[in-house]
């Protein structure tokens, strides 16, 4: 299935990822099961059109059934934001690091060196649903981290807030070149957000829609691609829970 290109505007190049093209994976995990929609190549999926995005590698959206636990697991380098969509989320690692997060609650952790890290849904009654970013990071030698917090709905409502970043101050930290935003967008309402030099834009529809992007409409769970110069205009025609990516286009895996 190709992918539909939105006109250029502005300079502004935008091509949608429909729902149906995204790769969906479930399967059994402790106490329970998951279902994924990943955005690009992780595990068993293998996509070589979609093998990353700049120095955006992994844009996870998974669903656990209640009680439901990815136990303790080792990674290493990456940088990882998890963004909690339903639920309750809690994180746990060989440290202790970690807490609960509730929904639109949002983590960074600095894998760095290497680290074991488990996802737990804290609810055995209902499922819970969370966002995992993936960045390629700036240096391979960093110490393991763990930062989290919570910010209200109203804060975010209408206007882009950024959550993590490399450069905006009063986020958590992203060591990484880039930024995680969130927006709860009332119908009707728009926001706008430019397109820097060297950069692009992921955007996810979370929840509600359509919007309308540059004049590109995207429904819930679709995604856009966003390169070139100029600025993003987006026009909820119902209310939407929306997050956007800024990443490096050029950025590769650092040396060791």
């Amino acid at each position: 299935m190709s992918e539909p290109r939105a006109p250029p505007n502005g300079g502004v190049q935008i091509v949608v990822r429909l729902r149906q093209s995204i790769f969906q994976a479930s399967g059994k995990i402790d106490g329970g099961s998951f279902h994924g929609r990943w955005h690009f190549a992780f595990d068993m999926y293998r996509d070589l059109q979609h093998e990353r995005f700049g120095n955006l590698r992994v844009l996870n959206d998974d669903t656990l059934d209640p009680g439901a636990t990815w136990p303790l697991h080792p990674h290493r380098y990456n940088e990882v934001v998890t963004y909690v969509a339903a639920g309750e989320f809690r994180h746990e690692d060989e440290r202790g690091k970690g807490g609960v997060l509730h929904q639109g609650g949002v983590q960074h952790t600095t894998v760095g060196t290497g680290m074991l890290h488990a996802e737990i849904n804290n609810r055995p009654d209902v499922p819970m649903r969370f966002v995992q970013i993936w960045f390629i990071p700036e240096r391979l030698d960093l110490p393991p981290s763990v930062e989290q917090r919570e910010i209200p709905r109203s804060e975010r409502t209408n206007r882009w807030v950024p959550l993590v970043s490399s450069h905006v101050p009063g986020t958590l930290p992203l060591r990484a070149d880039g930024t995680v935003l969130s927006s709860y967008l009332e119908k009707d309402k728009s926001v706008e957000f430019p397109v820097a030099k060297g950069h692009g834009l992921y955007l996810y529809v979370l929840d509600g829609g359509p919007i309308r992007l540059n004049g590109a409409s995207i429904r819930a769970l679709d995604a856009a691609q966003i390169t070139g110069n100029g600025t993003t205009s987006t026009n909820a025609e119902n209310d939407s829970e929306l997050i956007l990516l800024e990443v490096n286009l050029s950025k590769r895996w650092p040396r060791e």
